[in-house]
């Protein structure tokens, strides 16, 4: 007989280690680490892939698939384990091994006895294992699913779980929606683990972002009639070189030639005031969690540079501006409530009544566009904004999640306003920002070329 799962010890079809065990499926022998179906058969413990002769395995491919499949392939394998793979195993156990009707109390509908148990310590001591065996990226995954599978968030409201937690943006996200129910001895600790997220997105985000924009922003205020300091040579040069006139040579001069500037090109004089007004208007539905910590880290750094006024406008049903918080993100993230409704048009109406310089104004929408408001309304306004002269950007996802679901009836109506609607990626969002300032095309991804 053979499996139709691809054997963990070949490596001509991925060799699977500890960390990239499926784990909504791990121990019921259904489903393997490449998403393919999966017979419980003796072919599994003889270690034979598809397509493969049948050879005696060795016992690290044993050891791998006792690892897959779960305790209860230990007598198929006839591989017991011990020491730091045993403890790994009860690691992965305690989440999967109860499947997906498990409970925290270690009590579900598929009868085993693993689980986290509903004690903050002995979830600690989990999370401590976990970032023991498992690199970073498994640990965060395995974080989630904790929460999602298992209903643990109200743990995350005791300080000493949050000690023990790998941050990241999604942790933050659970933080957040749960600001509210946190009692004032978590919210400190609460503050340091949002903190240190945000940080490391700062410290990867904003040169780039600076760097991006001040260049557009340069661009931007180049004039057509500059003073003679002020003339940008090189711009002026390309600029002209049709007008190049040659002039012949006489008594063995070369001949060379003259350009006439007809345009001259200059750099704008500094100034200090701000040269574009960007509104960032970001969905706090619970579905934006990700995109809400990215727009908060973007906001503070666009609010810290001076040549940009910047506004962060926050919405559900409700509307809140969070403006006067944007020089710490962290403020800004506890200011937030995610979860709730969506009414978009309020939102746009508080922003356009916000702008002043139309013409030197980009407004920046952040929403999945599941409109609870008046939808013709948010389209008119969208339609009055532009033709006032407002860069109008909508991002469906501000985060690295992928595709995200979104109203596509919505979407399209916007695109057909000539405000097309696409998720961005974190990396992206200065390019995107870039091209409204200058007001070029947006660099829409997997936009097909314009002929």
């Amino acid at each position: 007989m053979t499996t139709t799962a691809t054997d963990p010890g070949t490596t001509d079809h991925g060799a699977t280690d500890h960390g990239a065990t499926d784990p909504g499926t791990r121990g019921h022998g259904t489903t393997d680490p490449t998403g393919e179906t999966m017979e419980r058969t003796t072919a599994q413990a003889s270690g034979t892939a598809r397509g493969t002769a049948p050879h005696v395995p060795d016992a690290e491919r044993l050891r791998r698939w006792r690892m897959v499949l779960g305790a209860d392939s230990t007598d198929s394998t006839a591989r017991a384990l011990t020491g730091q793979d045993a403890a790994m195993d009860g690691a992965l156990d305690a989440l999967y091994g109860g499947g997906v009707g498990k409970k925290p109390g270690g009590r579900g509908s598929g009868g085993r006895s693993a689980g986290l148990g509903a004690s903050a310590p002995s979830v600690a001591r989990w999370l401590g294992d976990i970032r023991t065996y498992f690199p970073s990226s498994v640990v965060q995954v395995m974080q989630r699913d904790a929460i999602d599978r298992l209903g643990l968030a109200d743990l995350l409201l005791e300080p000493e779980m949050l000690e023990a937690v790998e941050a990241d943006v999604h942790l933050v996200g659970t933080l957040i929606s749960l600001n509210k129910a946190m009692p004032e001895t978590t919210k400190e600790t609460a503050r340091i683990v949002v903190r240190k997220v945000v940080e490391d997105l700062e410290r990867r985000l904003e040169s780039r972002t600076r760097a991006t924009l001040t260049g557009a922003l340069d661009r931007s205020a180049r004039v057509s009639r500059p003073r003679h300091r002020d003339i940008d040579w090189n711009r002026t040069i390309r600029a002209n070189l049709k007008n190049y006139l040659p002039v012949p040579g006489a008594d063995g001069v070369p001949p060379t030639g003259t350009i006439v500037p007809e345009r001259l090109i200059g750099h704008g004089r500094a100034s200090r005031s701000a040269k574009k007004d960007i509104v960032l208007c970001i969905d706090q539905s619970g579905s934006m969690a990700a995109s809400v910590v990215h727009a908060s880290v973007f906001g503070a750094v666009l609010a810290s540079m001076r040549t940009l006024s910047t506004r962060l406008v926050v919405f559900d049903t409700a509307v809140v501006d969070l403006t006067d918080q944007l020089d710490d993100p962290v403020d800004v993230l506890f200011g937030t409530q995610l979860g709730g409704g969506t009414d978009i048009n309020r939102a746009l109406a508080y922003c356009q009544s916000k702008i002043s310089r139309p013409a030197d104004t980009v407004v920046v929408l952040v929403s999945d566009l599941y409109e609870g408001g008046i939808r013709d309304e948010m389209l008119k306004r969208v339609i009055a904004m532009k033709a006032s002269g407002v860069q109008f950007v909508t991002l469906l996802a501000l985060s690295d999640e992928g595709a995200p679901a979104y109203d596509h009836a919505h979407a399209a109506a916007l695109g057909a306003l000539g405000a097309p609607a696409f998720a961005c990626t974190p990396d992206l969002f200065p390019d995107v920002m870039a091209a409204a300032i200058e007001k070029r095309p947006l660099p829409i991804p997997d936009k097909e070329p314009e002929q």
